[in-house]
């Protein structure tokens, strides 16, 4: 498959392939893949100041009929900002993401947005 300038190698072999994303990672991965589109795109708006961002996505599999059944996220923002600001940050990516709207209306999608801690702090 190919976009723009991009080709990807998807895993439709039913053996599976260990070098490409099967269908149901592809959607899981897009889901983080607009979250931090919308983290990169409102912290400008929000002078909001961050070090990095992690976000982990997992989701949840019936195998009749198949589909996804939960979807769940945890964002972790390495940040000095303010629990308040934290909120303020996760509302804005729930509220203007384009595909984690639309998988939000079909399956349930719950998370948390916090604060990145190491080891040393």
């Amino acid at each position: 498959m190919s976009c723009k300038a991009a080709e990807l190698l998807a895993d439709t072999d039913p053996a599976g392939r260990t070098d490409a994303f099967n269908p149901a990672e592809l959607l899981l991965a897009s889901v983080a893949a607009c979250m931090m589109k919308g983290i990169e795109r409102v912290t400008p708006m929000l002078s909001f100041s961050l070090r990095g961002v992690t976000i982990h996505v997992t989701g949840e599999r019936q195998d009749a009929p198949p589909r996804m059944t939960r979807i769940d996220y945890e964002i972790l923002v390495d940040t000095d900002e303010t629990e308040r600001r934290l909120e303020l940050l996760h509302q804005n990516v729930r509220k203007y993401g384009t595909i984690s709207n639309t998988i939000a209306r079909a399956v349930p999608l719950n998370g948390t947005l916090g604060r990145l801690t190491t080891a040393a702090g």
